[in-house]
């Protein structure tokens, strides 16, 4: 069992952080003996009652000089490095003069950040930064691009775990993908651009005039589109005229397609309430152009096709993140097509505030999935997991980490697809490290002209299969999490080196098993959690 002290406008971080790092924890009574103390933001290291203690503080406390520990604070954001990992720390910091028993320095100051001191029979890990702060820092306000491919909150995670391990196994979990698989897929369409036929020349319809003739022949001229893409993109220019006309098929209505490319995968569609409504940004009406020509009335039989196939349909929402009475509007018009009287929701335009929980809760929505980045693939939570905003009480948040037009726009990545190729296996390595769920969002008209993405979409399906992952709907990722939030560790204990472990949790029978993790020093174990029945691991 960790205790944890820390200040107690951390709480909110505090609970967050142990929902994502599902081990025994609470937090710190006087009178309680513990394996483990943590001590956060400043709290007296000296209350703590535990034979390891560790200590996270960005300040100088009086316990380091009675540790004999001498530092220097370091200010403004910097890239601390663990076990040759980057690891963001946005907020001050301190480096120690003495090095020993934990791989984490600060390469601009090229000192330790973190250090071991034995004090009797305890053992004492002194960090210089303060977790909670971190993690509230994250969580709530995002990371900047520049450090989009660095999961942080899993690196703080391992960091405590690991130290945990080390000095004071074993270590109990439950780690963030089900029994059977070291990941879940949750696939996700944006459904923007439904129809070309509902662009008559407007500047969507000349865009693409343009992009499928002078950038199709820019493209192949650098390499970045091979010729049977250029041919296929001029037929689609010619065959506009024909398409308005009802004489040809509309090449932009790919839902029958994405069903064929996807079949026995779960996936999800964001499907626009209303046609013509721009909405507003946080400073005024937003530009024009986002209004979409559609509603989703006008793809009634599309969405029902969709849901008979098992696909979900969440929200596209407008002005739902600012104002939940339109929020409400927004899901009652989805609500009526489906059925479904909590869908998701998921932003145009991944519009967003500091309000947008609260709002897009009172407003009814079961989850959100807009914590992604518009210009860039990757962490934007620092989390490969669904977690809950600080400022919701059921909401939970999946977030987004790779969306198409960031991979693939010329006024954003641009990447060639073998380069996006390769930064999204990255992007799986880590998920597969760390567990969680890795969530996509492919738009409805990306694998067709003048996008054509298709090929790169179906390599990533494949990749995907092969790792062994769990295909979810955005709701139904999202509800395996909340069966894991609901885990209780009733009873923990280790005699006669045998771990025994009682975990409830609330019902999802129909969704994958948990598992419990060991850790021991000489390696883990996982097993199939069992509610009501004790669990035993050698330890």
């Amino acid at each position: 069992m960790i205790g944890v002290l820390s200040k107690p406008a951390e709480a909110a971080a505090v609970e967050e952080f142990f929902e994502l790092f599902k081990t025994p924890w609470e937090f710190h009574r006087g009178t309680r003996h513990y394996e483990v103390a943590l001590c956060a933001g400043g709290e007296d290291p000296a209350r703590a009652n535990a034979d390891l203690v560790l200590v996270f503080a960005a300040d100088r406390l009086p316990f380091d000089a009675a540790l004999g520990l001498t530092s220097t604070s370091e200010r403004g954001p910097s890239l601390l490095s663990y076990r040759g990992r980057p690891l963001p720390i946005y907020g001050m910091r301190l480096t120690f003069d003495r090095s020993h028993g934990v791989d984490l320095r600060d390469a601009r100051a090229g000192r330790s950040a973190g250090t071991v001191v034995r004090s009797g029979r305890r053992v004492v890990v002194r960090i210089g930064y303060d977790l909670f702060r971190e993690i509230r820092a994250v969580l709530g306000a995002g990371q900047p691009t520049a450090n989009a491919s660095i999961p942080s909150v899993e690196m703080h995670i391992a960091l405590v775990r690991d130290l945990i391990v080390r000095w004071a196994a074993p270590l109990v979990e439950i780690p963030p993908s089900p029994a059977g698989h070291p990941i879940i897929a949750c696939l996700t369409h944006d459904v923007d651009h439904p129809s070309i036929r509902r662009h008559r020349w407007d500047h969507t319809a000349l865009g693409f005039v343009y992009r499928a003739t002078v950038g199709s022949l820019v493209n192949v001229a650098r390499g970045r589109l091979p010729l049977r893409g250029l041919i296929e993109n001029l037929v689609a220019v010619i065959t506009l005229p024909f398409v308005h006309l009802g004489l040809a098929r509309d090449f932009w209505d790919e839902f029958p397609r994405y069903l064929r490319l996807e079949q026995g995968l779960a996936s999800t569609f964001f499907v626009i309430p209303f046609e013509g409504v721009p909405g507003d940004t946080a400073d005024g009406p937003a530009p024009a152009h986002r209004a979409s020509r559609y509603g989703a009335r006008d793809i009634a039989h599309r969405i029902a096709a969709l849901a008979a196939q098992g696909c979900e349909i969440g929200v596209h929402g407008l002005d739902a993140w600012r104002d939940s009475a339109k929020g409400r509007q927004e899901l009652e018009e989805i609500a009526r097509l489906t059925g479904a009287s909590d869908p998701g929701v998921r932003m145009h335009w991944l519009y967003a505030s500091d309000q947008s929980p609260a709002m897009l809760e009172k407003a009814g929505f079961a989850y959100d999935s807009t914590m992604g980045y518009n210009g860039a693939v990757g962490f934007r939570a620092g989390t490969t997991q669904v977690f809950k905003p600080f400022d919701a009480v059921r909401l939970l948040e999946l977030p987004l980490h790779v969306m198409d037009t960031a991979l693939f726009y010329p006024a954003r990545m641009h990447l060639s697809p073998r380069d996006a190729r390769a930064r999204v296996s990255e992007l799986l390595d880590d998920t597969a490290r760390f567990g969680g769920v890795f969530t996509v969002n492919w738009h409805d008209r990306s694998i067709a002209p003048e996008r054509l993405w298709g090929d790169f979409y179906v390599a990533l399906l494949d990749e995907l299969r092969a790792r062994n992952a769990w295909f979810a709907t955005a709701g139904r990722a999202v509800a395996w999490f909340r069966k894991r939030r609901s885990a209780q560790f009733e009873a923990v204990s280790t005699d006669a080196g045998v771990v025994r472990v009682n975990v409830s949790c609330d019902g999802g029978d129909e969704l994958p098993a948990l598992r419990l993790r060991v850790h021991r020093r000489d390696g883990t174990v996982d097993v199939p959690i069992a509610p009501k029945r004790e669990i035993l691991v050698a330890a």
